[in-house]
């Protein structure tokens, strides 16, 4: 696994937002990197979730029966993260974008 900022990491990081927005539709390169930003934006908050889950299933180990009042800080946190933690692809975005003008 390479290092966070290697060129490595880097040359696979997206360089535009994960949006359709100002993406020309006959550029293909251009279309698929904006496909691949919202791909990798609902994988980080999917991934951003299991480790909430993680710390909280060792927290609930750990306080035992307190773990009600003690864990209750990261139970809201992935109750919250829990909403945006499905990947459902770029298909209705694409399909549905409506240009601002």
């Amino acid at each position: 696994m390479p290092t966070p900022e290697s060129a490595m990491f880097l040359a696979k990081k997206p360089k535009v937002p994960p949006t359709f927005d100002g993406v020309d539709y006959d550029d293909t390169a251009a279309l698929k990197a904006a496909q691949d930003a919202i791909i990798r934006e609902q994988w980080i908050k999917c991934m951003m979730a299991r480790l909430i889950r993680d710390e909280l299933g060792k927290c609930y180990y750990r306080e035992g029966v307190n773990h009600l009042e003690k864990c209750g800080a990261l139970r809201e946190r992935y109750f919250v993260a829990l909403k945006d933690a499905q990947v459902r692809g770029y298909l209705f975005q694409q399909h549905n974008y409506v240009p601002k003008e």
